[in-house]
């Protein structure tokens, strides 16, 4: 995004290879389209899974109208026709996991399901273990495997797209102008301390009108969206080794210790300490470091 605004880059999804096997590849995808740029028809050649790591963007699909946001799952069948389109707010970054049709074909067999029938999975508890691996494996944070990874988030995205409540009505174009710019505003500082007032204020509607936009249009509430980004900040903290719990708990804009405790081993199954061990972090010993050796990725496009 800087150096296309300094240089003039032409905008468009960049794509850098991770990682490939026998049926499937997964790759780094960053977007720098914005609200100017034209939206494109495209179409999936293989089965998909993007996982959103950071930034906004609506999608279009015979499956419906959708907007991604991050901890988002976006959906697509082998030979499925799309556009994707930034008409509120610049850039996204995802990583996209493809796979032929006959490998696919093994693993919703396992789940018992065929394909996707949404295109979209909002930011769920279930999913939520798997987004912070996923960006603790591209920040370099965690020794994972992305053939595992890759397994893994095809069958979450399948067993979590049979359960997606259909919906009535497309939201209007100014409702998701609307949510994006909430949804930009918790991204740039999950843990500020932001109300559901607050951000209905921003938007000029009432507090019960917001929440049903905001629900309907991201799949979650707004306190359900700034939780899950919040642990989401303190997991990859938790991954990248930094700080003791208390510390990173505070910082993630938890009251005190024991309510983030309790939230994190409600989101990923385990203690906050139990996680760190689990996923083999480097242990600080306790001590706490300063602000300017700090390493997590802090995702962000303004």
């Amino acid at each position: 995004m800087a150096d296309r605004a300094l240089h003039g880059t032409p905008a468009g999804a960049r794509g850098h290879t991770l990682a490939a096997g026998n049926g499937w590849r997964v790759a780094d995808v960053i977007c720098t389209s914005g609200p100017g740029d034209r939206r494109f028809e495209e179409e999936h050649s293989l089965m998909s899974v993007g996982i959103v790591l950071a930034g906004t963007f609506q999608h279009r699909s015979a499956l419906g109208d959708e907007m991604l946001t991050p901890g988002a799952f976006l959906l697509g069948n082998a030979g499925q026709c799309f556009e994707c389109g930034h008409e509120h707010a610049a850039g996204d970054r995802c990583v996209a996991f493809q796979y032929e049709p006959e490998f696919f074909e093994r693993i919703a067999a396992d789940v018992g399901a065929r394909d996707f029938r949404s295109s979209r999975v909002p930011p769920r508890r279930e999913s939520s273990p798997l987004v912070a691996r996923v960006a603790g494996a591209l920040a370099g944070e965690i020794d994972a495997s992305w053939e595992e990874l890759a397994l893994e988030a095809a069958a979450t995205a399948l067993s979590l797209s049979g359960g997606e409540i259909k919906r009535g009505a497309s939201p209007s174009h100014a409702a998701i102008a609307r949510v994006t710019d909430g949804v930009r505003r918790i991204e740039c500082d999950p843990t500020a301390p932001l109300t559901l007032d607050q951000l209905a204020v921003q938007a000029g509607q009432s507090a019960f009108h917001y929440l049903r936009t905001f629900r309907s249009i991201t799949g979650v509430t707004p306190h359900q969206f700034i939780l899950r980004a919040r642990l989401r900040y303190a997991a990859a903290r938790l991954l990248a080794g930094e700080s003791r719990v208390l510390h990173i708990a505070l910082d993630a804009g938890f009251g005190d210790l024991s309510n983030f405790n309790r939230a994190f081993r409600a989101e990923f199954g385990v203690p906050p300490r139990g996680y760190r061990q689990r996923q083999g972090a480097v242990s600080l010993g306790g001590r706490e470091e300063s602000p300017e050796h700090r390493r997590t990725p802090r995702l962000r496009f303004d």
